[in-house]
């Protein structure tokens, strides 16, 4: 959460001249409702279910950048789809930059809580070895511009053979 996912995948799209494709609004197409509706209704295990869903589908697809949800790689079904078939970029940061980040967003249910630094702090320690273990490269974004992270993705991309030089 607040690792810039969206900002960053729209960007590096626009830059690639790839579709950008965010699973959030796609879930949220799909039902009709938004992500606070479907965890207040069907709580999260619902929620995963829309987004294996969702990610199981747009991960068949090509020329694409894909913004996932901080908790995709719970499942292993998830990480199974996005390991064989993409290229996995981890956007890590902060637990301060993500508390900054997401202050005044209410549109999290998972930090609807007394102590959102408690909560990220323990999807941290959760999410972190599976995002790790996932991933193809780790960019680090915490006070970092959106365009400076992109250009660190395409060189990347680039010494790596992926993307042509």
């Amino acid at each position: 959460m607040g690792a810039g996912k969206s900002t960053i995948g729209r960007l590096l799209s626009q830059e690639l001249g790839l579709d950008f494709v965010d699973v959030d609004r796609e879930i949220e197409e799909r039902a009709g409702a938004n992500i606070p509706w479907i965890f207040d209704v069907e709580g999260e295990a619902g929620f995963r279910e829309r987004e294996e869903a969702a990610i199981d589908h747009l991960t068949q697809k090509s020329n694409q950048i894909l913004a996932t949800g901080g908790g995709a790689v719970l499942r292993e079904t998830n990480r199974a789809c996005l390991q064989s078939r993409g290229f996995v970029v981890y956007l890590k940061t902060s637990v301060d930059q993500q508390l900054e980040r997401t202050a005044k967003d209410k549109n999290r249910p998972l930090l609807q809580a007394d102590n959102p630094r408690k909560v990220l702090d323990e999807l941290m320690a959760h999410r972190d070895p599976l995002y790790m273990s996932t991933c193809d490269l780790v960019i680090k974004t915490d006070r970092r511009h959106p365009r400076g992270v992109v250009n660190e993705i395409i060189k990347q991309l680039v010494s790596r053979g992926i993307l042509p030089a």
